[in-house]
């Protein structure tokens, strides 16, 4: 067998890959009858002589690989016809941007793993980057709270790309009386509480944020729980809600007037209720001055996120007067940053912490067999045909 970490082609480049060197040679003394190879990139975050220090060989072509394991979709004039390749397809939802990449998947015979779809028996995902954009998304809420404010300048991260670095220059911050708040309760709320917390920035209770906040900076974290109600006045129930969010209101207009800085961190779908309306930011009780929307839904829970950024331009405005996208930093905007991939700022560290799992869960399972069918439920496509388990997207991909 023959494995190979492959480039990242798609545009803006992602620096993030699967195994760091250091891991790939544990992997091949974990696995000595396998060959491990990495496809040459000038964008990844570990270097070529890092690669080959660490006994790994460097190519120019991986077509000779039986797997290929990568992070981002790879472009269609990519993929080799009869492979089988792992990576983060976004296909799994209908996504219509995604669909022709699909059919190609199909056409050309690959199978296809989804990191997405990689869950243990008990469900719940194996791997993913859900943290880390937690991690940069929160980190990012203050740069543009910076700029916002012309009370501090931070780096990029992608510029530092150090975490450590980067959570010492936020604990060296002065916030002032900075009101925060950050939705979500998942892998990504995770990763923001590391950062707020690192930051000792003080927590109160979604109560004690309206009614009685700290003197300081204070943050508060608002799940789905806080934020939705039901329509009936009914008790909260987590099934019914995932079931019925048609049933349910958004209550988080009783923070619009106390919150500084929103960090949007929430699971949503179509069919639930947005944060707030567009009109909403004309009212003089909208006080959030930035938004960083880790989720990136375009016009969703967040309804002023009209695209998605990347991070050499991550930030736009929102004009509360005309209603519509403006360049940021303007003193009738709310800055919002949406940046669509942001683990690819702290490369090192995302890659690091996502080839772990993959060492310790995912690696073994390529090599030694699938015993608990973790690779088989994950498998989208086989044999140049969608899985039983996927085969809900036929007429998607029709």
């Amino acid at each position: 067998m023959k494995i190979g970490l492959i480039r990242e082609w798609k545009q803006p480049a992602d620096k993030r890959v699967a195994l760091s060197p250091e891991q790939c040679a544990v992997f091949k003394q974990n696995h000595p009858k396998v060959e491990l190879v990495v496809e040459e990139s000038p964008d990844r975050t570990f270097s070529k002589f890092e690669y080959e220090s660490a006994g790994i060989a460097v190519v120019k072509d991986v077509s000779d690989c039986d797997i290929l394991v990568g992070i981002k979709e790879v472009p269609i004039d990519k993929l080799i016809p009869n492979k089988s390749y792992l990576f983060f397809s976004h296909t799994i939802k209908a996504q219509p941007y995604n669909r022709d990449l699909l059919l190609a998947i199909l056409e050309k015979n690959i199978t296809l793993i989804d990191y997405e779809t990689l869950t243990w028996k008990e469900g719940g995902r194996i791997l993913g980057f859900g943290k880390w954009a937690g991690v940069v998304g929160a980190y990012n809420a203050f740069l543009t709270w910076g700029k916002k404010t012309g009370k501090f300048n931070l780096p990029s991260a992608y510029k530092t790309n150090d975490y450590e670095q980067s959570m010492k220059d936020l604990a060296e911050l002065d916030l002032g009386k900075a009101r925060v708040v950050f939705t979500g309760n998942g892998r990504v709320a995770e990763g923001i509480r590391e950062v707020l917390e690192g930051m000792k920035i003080r927590e109160c209770s979604p109560q004690e944020f309206i009614s009685q906040p700290p003197r300081g900076a204070h943050f508060a974290q608002l799940t789905s729980w806080d934020l939705y109600h039901r329509k009936d006045g009914g008790e909260w129930n987590p099934e019914h809600f995932y079931a019925n969010h048609g049933e349910y209101c958004c209550e988080f207009d009783n923070f619009l007037p106390y919150t500084d800085v929103l960090i949007n961190g929430m699971y949503w779908q179509d069919d639930m209720a947005a944060l707030f309306t567009k009109k909403d930011t004309k009212a003089d009780t909208f006080d959030i001055q930035v938004i960083a929307d880790i989720t990136c839904d375009v016009e969703g829970s967040v309804p002023i996120t009209m695209e998605a950024t990347d991070i050499y331009s991550p930030t736009f405005g929102w004009s509360r007067s005309q209603q519509k996208q403006v360049a940021p930093y303007g003193d009738d905007t709310i800055d919002v940053m949406a940046v669509t991939n942001l683990p690819t700022e702290m490369p090192r560290n995302a890659s690091t912490e996502f080839g772990s799992l993959f060492l310790e869960h995912i690696a073994p399972l390529l090599v030694n067999g699938d015993q608990d069918d973790v690779l088989k439920r994950a498998r989208i496509t086989e044999e140049g045909k969608l899985t039983d388990q996927y085969d809900y997207l036929q007429d998607f991909v029709k």
